[in-house]
Protein backbone atom coordinates (compact mmCIF):
# COMPACT_ATOMS: atom_id res chain seq x y z
CA UNK A 1 0.00 0.00 0.00
CA UNK A 2 2.60 2.15 1.17
CA UNK A 3 4.38 1.39 -1.99
CA UNK A 4 1.60 2.44 -4.34
CA UNK A 5 1.14 5.91 -2.31
CA UNK A 6 5.01 5.76 -2.85
CA UNK A 7 4.76 5.55 -6.90
CA UNK A 8 2.00 8.03 -6.97
CA UNK A 9 3.72 10.59 -5.42
CA UNK A 10 7.35 9.50 -7.82
CA UNK A 11 5.18 10.70 -10.75
CA UNK A 12 3.69 13.55 -9.14
CA UNK A 13 4.70 15.78 -11.89
CA UNK A 14 2.82 13.53 -14.38
CA UNK A 15 -0.32 14.07 -12.08
CA UNK A 16 0.43 17.91 -12.38
CA UNK A 17 0.34 17.71 -16.11
CA UNK A 18 -2.42 16.08 -16.42
CA UNK A 19 -4.05 18.00 -14.06
CA UNK A 20 -3.42 20.70 -16.25
CA UNK A 21 -4.58 19.00 -19.35
CA UNK A 22 -7.99 18.41 -17.66
CA UNK A 23 -8.57 22.12 -16.65
CA UNK A 24 -7.61 23.38 -20.53
CA UNK A 25 -9.72 20.44 -22.11
CA UNK A 26 -12.61 21.61 -20.25
CA UNK A 27 -13.05 25.05 -21.81
CA UNK A 28 -10.84 24.00 -25.13
CA UNK A 29 -12.30 26.34 -28.54
CA UNK A 30 -14.26 28.43 -25.79
CA UNK A 31 -14.06 32.25 -26.60
CA UNK A 32 -13.48 33.07 -22.79
CA UNK A 33 -12.25 29.96 -21.52
CA UNK A 34 -11.47 29.62 -18.13
CA UNK A 35 -13.46 32.72 -17.06
CA UNK A 36 -16.16 30.26 -17.38
CA UNK A 37 -14.88 28.45 -13.79
CA UNK A 38 -16.30 31.39 -12.58
CA UNK A 39 -19.17 32.18 -14.79
CA UNK A 40 -20.50 28.70 -14.28
CA UNK A 41 -21.38 28.72 -10.41
CA UNK A 42 -22.40 33.28 -10.87
CA UNK A 43 -25.14 32.10 -13.63
CA UNK A 44 -26.41 29.23 -11.59
CA UNK A 45 -26.75 31.37 -8.77
CA UNK A 46 -28.72 34.11 -11.02
CA UNK A 47 -31.07 31.74 -12.10
CA UNK A 48 -31.57 29.77 -8.70
CA UNK A 49 -32.34 33.59 -6.77
CA UNK A 50 -34.81 34.58 -9.53
CA UNK A 51 -36.50 30.74 -9.64
CA UNK A 52 -36.85 30.29 -5.70
CA UNK A 53 -37.28 33.48 -4.71
CA UNK A 54 -39.53 34.99 -7.11
CA UNK A 55 -41.39 31.80 -8.89
CA UNK A 56 -41.45 28.90 -6.79
CA UNK A 57 -41.02 30.78 -3.37
CA UNK A 58 -39.50 28.07 -1.32
CA UNK A 59 -40.40 28.55 2.50
CA UNK A 60 -36.36 28.65 3.55
CA UNK A 61 -34.73 31.69 4.45
CA UNK A 62 -32.33 32.58 1.82
CA UNK A 63 -32.84 29.76 -0.33
CA UNK A 64 -30.76 30.67 -3.28
CA UNK A 65 -27.97 30.40 -0.84
CA UNK A 66 -28.70 27.34 1.04
CA UNK A 67 -28.91 25.75 -1.77
CA UNK A 68 -25.98 27.02 -3.44
CA UNK A 69 -23.71 26.20 -0.43
CA UNK A 70 -24.43 22.68 -0.84
CA UNK A 71 -24.93 22.78 -4.51
CA UNK A 72 -21.20 23.60 -5.40
CA UNK A 73 -19.70 20.54 -3.35
CA UNK A 74 -21.66 17.93 -4.87
CA UNK A 75 -20.71 19.10 -8.22
CA UNK A 76 -17.37 18.77 -7.19
CA UNK A 77 -18.24 15.32 -6.05
CA UNK A 78 -20.85 14.29 -9.18
CA UNK A 79 -18.52 15.58 -11.60
CA UNK A 80 -15.18 13.68 -10.36
CA UNK A 81 -17.19 10.51 -10.50
CA UNK A 82 -19.12 10.77 -13.53
CA UNK A 83 -16.06 11.91 -15.48
CA UNK A 84 -13.42 9.47 -13.68
CA UNK A 85 -15.09 7.05 -14.79
CA UNK A 86 -14.13 7.22 -17.93
CA UNK A 87 -10.91 8.22 -17.35
CA UNK A 88 -8.71 4.99 -18.01
CA UNK A 89 -10.64 3.99 -20.67
CA UNK A 90 -10.32 6.63 -22.25
CA UNK A 91 -6.68 7.41 -21.79
CA UNK A 92 -6.36 3.83 -23.47
CA UNK A 93 -3.62 4.42 -25.85
CA UNK A 94 -1.72 5.96 -23.10
CA UNK A 95 -2.10 3.47 -20.92
CA UNK A 96 -0.77 0.76 -23.38
CA UNK A 97 2.26 3.01 -24.53
CA UNK A 98 3.82 3.68 -21.34
CA UNK A 99 3.63 2.58 -17.71
CA UNK A 100 2.71 4.68 -15.00
CA UNK A 101 0.67 3.91 -11.92
CA UNK A 102 -2.84 4.23 -13.53
CA UNK A 103 -4.15 5.85 -10.49
CA UNK A 104 -2.89 9.34 -12.10
CA UNK A 105 -6.05 8.78 -14.51
CA UNK A 106 -8.31 9.41 -11.80
CA UNK A 107 -6.98 11.04 -9.43
CA UNK A 108 -6.15 13.76 -11.79
CA UNK A 109 -9.83 14.08 -12.68
CA UNK A 110 -10.74 14.69 -8.38
CA UNK A 111 -7.97 17.10 -8.59
CA UNK A 112 -9.32 19.54 -11.22
CA UNK A 113 -12.58 19.43 -10.10
CA UNK A 114 -11.51 20.19 -6.69
CA UNK A 115 -9.35 23.70 -8.12
CA UNK A 116 -12.67 24.04 -9.66
CA UNK A 117 -14.63 24.04 -6.95
CA UNK A 118 -12.15 26.04 -4.69
CA UNK A 119 -12.05 28.12 -7.51
CA UNK A 120 -16.29 28.60 -7.25
CA UNK A 121 -15.55 29.78 -4.02
CA UNK A 122 -15.09 33.60 -5.32
CA UNK A 123 -18.13 33.63 -6.13
CA UNK A 124 -19.95 31.93 -3.06
CA UNK A 125 -18.48 34.09 -0.57
CA UNK A 126 -19.31 37.17 -1.83
CA UNK A 127 -22.89 35.92 -2.74
CA UNK A 128 -22.92 34.96 1.04
CA UNK A 129 -21.94 38.66 1.89
CA UNK A 130 -24.28 40.02 -0.39
CA UNK A 131 -27.39 38.06 0.78
CA UNK A 132 -26.91 39.24 4.06
CA UNK A 133 -25.43 35.78 5.59
CA UNK A 134 -22.70 36.42 8.05
CA UNK A 135 -19.44 34.51 7.75
CA UNK A 136 -17.95 33.61 11.74
CA UNK A 137 -14.82 31.59 12.85
CA UNK A 138 -16.56 28.74 11.88
CA UNK A 139 -15.61 29.23 8.05
CA UNK A 140 -11.98 27.84 9.63
CA UNK A 141 -13.74 24.52 9.52
CA UNK A 142 -14.13 24.67 6.01
CA UNK A 143 -10.52 22.87 5.33
CA UNK A 144 -11.16 20.10 7.79
CA UNK A 145 -15.13 19.39 5.81
CA UNK A 146 -13.43 19.48 2.15
CA UNK A 147 -10.66 16.96 3.91
CA UNK A 148 -13.64 14.68 4.27
CA UNK A 149 -15.90 15.14 0.83
CA UNK A 150 -11.97 14.61 -0.82
CA UNK A 151 -11.05 11.66 0.90
CA UNK A 152 -14.38 9.96 0.24
CA UNK A 153 -14.51 11.44 -3.83
CA UNK A 154 -11.18 10.08 -4.43
CA UNK A 155 -12.30 6.79 -3.31
CA UNK A 156 -15.58 6.49 -5.19
CA UNK A 157 -13.71 7.99 -8.16
CA UNK A 158 -10.77 5.41 -7.83
CA UNK A 159 -13.43 2.30 -7.64
CA UNK A 160 -15.92 3.38 -10.53
CA UNK A 161 -12.68 4.07 -12.77
CA UNK A 162 -11.23 0.71 -12.37
CA UNK A 163 -14.91 -0.37 -12.14
CA UNK A 164 -15.73 0.70 -15.85
CA UNK A 165 -12.72 -0.87 -17.23
CA UNK A 166 -14.46 -4.32 -16.97
CA UNK A 167 -17.98 -3.55 -17.56
CA UNK A 168 -18.57 -0.45 -19.67
CA UNK A 169 -22.03 -0.22 -18.84
CA UNK A 170 -20.83 1.40 -15.25
CA UNK A 171 -20.31 4.70 -17.44
CA UNK A 172 -24.16 4.78 -18.45
CA UNK A 173 -25.55 3.35 -14.98
CA UNK A 174 -22.91 5.78 -12.93
CA UNK A 175 -25.06 9.35 -14.13
CA UNK A 176 -28.24 7.63 -13.24
CA UNK A 177 -27.23 6.65 -9.78
CA UNK A 178 -25.90 10.00 -9.19
CA UNK A 179 -29.75 11.47 -10.09
CA UNK A 180 -31.48 9.17 -7.56
CA UNK A 181 -28.21 9.72 -4.75
CA UNK A 182 -29.07 13.94 -5.46
CA UNK A 183 -32.97 13.61 -4.71
CA UNK A 184 -32.25 11.45 -1.76
CA UNK A 185 -29.31 13.57 -0.08
CA UNK A 186 -30.72 16.78 1.75
CA UNK A 187 -28.97 19.28 -0.72
CA UNK A 188 -32.24 20.76 -2.54
CA UNK A 189 -33.75 20.75 1.28
CA UNK A 190 -32.75 20.49 4.20
CA UNK A 191 -33.11 17.64 6.59
CA UNK A 192 -35.99 18.80 8.69
CA UNK A 193 -38.03 18.56 5.72
CA UNK A 194 -38.03 14.35 5.92
CA UNK A 195 -40.32 12.91 7.55
CA UNK A 196 -38.95 11.52 11.05
CA UNK A 197 -39.97 7.95 10.34
CA UNK A 198 -37.53 7.67 7.62
CA UNK A 199 -35.06 10.58 8.67
CA UNK A 200 -32.47 8.12 10.39
CA UNK A 201 -32.41 5.56 6.82
CA UNK A 202 -31.24 9.74 5.33
CA UNK A 203 -28.34 9.65 8.08
CA UNK A 204 -26.86 6.58 6.70
CA UNK A 205 -26.25 8.54 3.27
CA UNK A 206 -22.66 9.57 3.91
CA UNK A 207 -23.37 12.33 1.93
CA UNK A 208 -25.65 14.09 4.27
CA UNK A 209 -23.34 14.76 7.42
CA UNK A 210 -20.83 16.46 4.71
CA UNK A 211 -23.56 18.56 3.23
CA UNK A 212 -24.93 19.89 6.76
CA UNK A 213 -20.86 20.47 7.44
CA UNK A 214 -20.80 22.81 4.64
CA UNK A 215 -24.02 24.51 5.74
CA UNK A 216 -23.05 24.53 9.04
CA UNK A 217 -19.96 26.34 8.24
CA UNK A 218 -21.49 28.73 5.46
CA UNK A 219 -24.91 29.50 5.87
CA UNK A 220 -25.44 29.06 9.16
CA UNK A 221 -22.24 29.98 11.12
CA UNK A 222 -21.60 27.75 13.39
CA UNK A 223 -19.11 25.02 13.95
CA UNK A 224 -19.54 21.69 12.51
CA UNK A 225 -20.59 18.69 14.47
CA UNK A 226 -16.45 17.70 15.27
CA UNK A 227 -17.33 14.45 16.49
CA UNK A 228 -19.24 13.36 13.49
CA UNK A 229 -16.68 15.25 11.12
CA UNK A 230 -13.78 13.03 13.21
CA UNK A 231 -15.85 9.93 12.22
CA UNK A 232 -16.28 10.20 8.64
CA UNK A 233 -12.39 11.16 8.64
CA UNK A 234 -12.06 7.94 9.62
CA UNK A 235 -14.39 5.94 8.06
CA UNK A 236 -13.27 7.50 4.80
CA UNK A 237 -9.40 7.18 5.37
CA UNK A 238 -10.48 3.28 5.69
CA UNK A 239 -12.73 3.73 2.66
CA UNK A 240 -9.74 5.43 0.38
CA UNK A 241 -7.03 2.60 1.89
CA UNK A 242 -9.91 -0.50 0.30
CA UNK A 243 -9.98 1.37 -2.78
CA UNK A 244 -6.77 1.73 -3.20
CA UNK A 245 -6.26 -2.13 -2.57
CA UNK A 246 -8.92 -2.96 -5.12
CA UNK A 247 -7.89 -0.54 -7.52
CA UNK A 248 -3.82 -2.29 -7.36
CA UNK A 249 -5.70 -5.66 -7.93
CA UNK A 250 -7.49 -4.90 -10.96
CA UNK A 251 -5.67 -2.38 -12.56
CA UNK A 252 -2.66 -5.09 -13.49
CA UNK A 253 -5.20 -6.68 -16.99
CA UNK A 254 -6.27 -3.09 -17.26
CA UNK A 255 -4.14 -2.51 -20.92
CA UNK A 256 -5.58 -6.26 -22.33
CA UNK A 257 -8.92 -5.10 -20.82
CA UNK A 258 -8.72 -1.80 -23.08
Amino acid sequence: MWHQIKEIYTYREMLKNMVAKELRARYKGSMLGFLWTFLNPLFLLIVYSIAFSYVMRVQVDNFPMFLFVALLPWNFLINSVIQGASSIVQNGALVKKIYFPREVLPLSVVIANLINYLLSLLILIPALLIFKINLTLAIFAFPVVLLAETLFVISLTLLVAIANVYFRDLEHIVGVLMTAWFFLSPIFYPIEFVPQEVRSFFYINPITPIMEAYRDVFFYGEWPQWDILAYLIVAFVILLLISLAAFNHFQKAVAEEI
